[in-house]
C-alpha cells in the first residue's frame, strides 16, 4: 500500500482496517507493525507503527509468548515508560508500570539478586502492581521468572531471557493465574536517548489535540548525567539573603536521589518520588499542586506499608521547584532527609533556609522535568 501523509482519517478511523500500512510525518516514514487489541479503551481502534530505517528498541521487539489476545496501546505505553526508567542504570534494575506511571522501581544495591530487585519494585506498591508491566535492563533468570509468575502480570519485557525461562512462563499448570502473560524481548534499553544532546530525533513526542492538530516536541531527557552533576542548593533574595544547603547527605542518600530523579522522568506531573536504599517507597503523581503530590505519596506509603516511620531517612525527587516551603516541610515531617528539585522559584532561598532548619539536605537539579503524558 503506498505511503500517505498522516491525516485525520488515519487516527480517527472507526475501523482498524482503514489505518494506512505506512505513514509519513515530516521527512520520517513509519511502517505498521500490527493492529493492536485496542487503544486506551476497547472501543478505540489502534495501530502500532515503527520508524523505518533504524534499530528500534520497542518497534523491533519479539513477542516470545502472547496472551489470549495481542497488545493494547496501554501495554505499549507501559512498556515504553518502564524501559525509559531502567535505561539509565548500568546495574540491574526493574520498573513496574501501571497505567503509564510507575507503581514501583528498584535498582541493585550491594549483591542483591534480580529476584530481590524485582520484589522491591513490585512490593513498593503491591496492590497497584496487580496487572502491571515489568521491565528489566538485564537478562531475566529462572528464579525471577518464578517470582513473577506468582502474581498477576500483564507483560514482561527485557533484552534477554535465560535458558529455561520460557518454560516457566509457559507452565500453565503451576501458574494458572498468569497463563496469559505476555513475554517480550526488546532491544537494549541503554541505547535509548537519556541525556540532553543525545541523538533523539526519532523519539520526538507527538501530541494530538482535540481538533487533530499536532504538537511535536523533543523527547524528555535530562542534563543530570551522574552524581558529579548534583549541585548543593543555593539561592538569594531580599527576604532572607544568600542561602546554601548546609545539611550533608550520606553516600547512599545521594545515590538514591539520582535514582529518584531518573524515575521521576517517567512520572506524570506534578510528580514526586520517595526512595530509600534503591527502592521507591511512594510515588505522588498527577496532582495539580506540588505539596499535594508530596501529601499523596506520603498517604500512599502509610496506607500500603505496615508500621510507622517507613519514610524515616528516605530521599525525595520533585519534578518542579517548590514555590513555597510547605512541600519540604511536609516531606520532612514524614522522615525525608534529602531532596532534589530544580531551582527557579522566587522563594528558593526561603526554601533552602527552611530545609536547613528542618535538617534536610537540598540539591538543585539542572532542569524541570514535567511529564504530561
Amino acid at each position: 500500500m503506498p505511503s500517505k501523509e498522516l491525516n485525520r482519517n488515519t487516527y480517527l478511523s472507526k475501523n482498524v482496517g482503514n489505518f494506512a500500512e505506512t505513514i509519513k510525518i515530516g521527512d520520517r516514514e513509519y511502517v505498521k507493525v500490527e493492529d493492536l487489541r485496542y487503544g486506551t479503551n476497547p472501543h478505540q481502534p489502534a495501530v502500532f507503527y515503527k520508524p523505518v530505517g533504524q534499530n528500534n528498541v520497542i518497534g523491533d521487539m519479539e513477542i516470545l509468548k502472547n496472551g489470549k489476545s495481542g497488545l493494547s496501546q496501554t501495554n505499549l505505553e507501559d512498556i515504553s515508560y518502564a524501559l525509559n526508567i531502567v535505561k539509565f542504570f548500568d546495574t540491574p534494575a526493574c520498573a513496574v508500570m501501571k497505567h503509564v506511571n510507575p507503581s514501583g522501581a528498584a535498582v541493585q544495591v550491594g549483591d542483591e539478586t534480580l529476584k530481590q530487585i524485582y520484589c522491591k519494585a513490585r512490593d513498593a506498591d503491591a496492590r497497584a502492581a496487580f496487572g502491571s508491566a515489568a521491565a528489566f535492563n538485564v537478562e531475566v533468570d529462572i528464579e525471577t521468572a518464578k517470582e513473577i509468575m506468582g502474581t498477576f502480570v500483564e507483560c514482561v519485557v527485557a533484552p534477554a531471557f535465560a535458558d529455561g525461562v520460557l518454560d516457566v512462563f509457559n507452565d500453565q499448570e503451576s501458574f494458572k493465574m498468569n497463563k496469559h502473560i505476555r513475554i517480550i524481548k526488546c532491544g537494549d534499553p541503554k541505547t535509548l536517548p537519556k541525556f540532553t544532546g543525545d541523538d533523539a530525533d526519532a523519539c520526538n513526542s507527538i501530541k494530538v489535540l482535540a481538533d487533530g492538530s499536532l504538537v511535536i516536541a523533543a523527547p524528555l531527557t535530562t542534563s543530570l548525567h551522574g552524581l558529579k552533576d548534583m549541585k548543593i542548593a543555593e539561592g538569594e533574595n531580599k527576604r532572607v539573603g544568600y542561602q546554601k544547603s548546609e545539611i550533608a547527605a550520606s553516600e547512599q542518600q545521594i545515590k538514591d536521589l539520582l535514582f529518584a530523579w531518573y524515575v521521576n522522568l517517567s512520572v506524570r506531573s506534578n510528580g514526586v518520588v520517595i526512595v530509600n536504599n534503591g527502592q521507591t517507597l511512594a510515588v505522588g503523581t498527577g496532582e495539580q499542586d506540588r505539596v499535594g503530590a508530596v501529601e499523596q505519596a506520603i498517604i500512599k506509603s502509610k496506607e500500603k506499608y505496615e508500621g510507622e516511620g517507613i519514610l524515616e531517612g528516605s530521599v525525595m525527587a520533585s519534578d518542579g521547584f517548590f514555590p513555597f516551603a510547605d512541600g519540604v516541610e511536609t516531606a520532612a515531617a514524614a522522615g525525608v532527609k534529602a531532596i532534589i528539585a530544580p531551582a527557579g522559584s522566587l522563594r528558593d532561598a526561603d526554601v533552602i533556609k527552611r530545609a536547613n532548619e528542618l535538617g534536610v539536605a537540598l540539591y538543585h537539579a539542572p532542569e524541570r522535568i514535567f511529564s504530561h503524558h
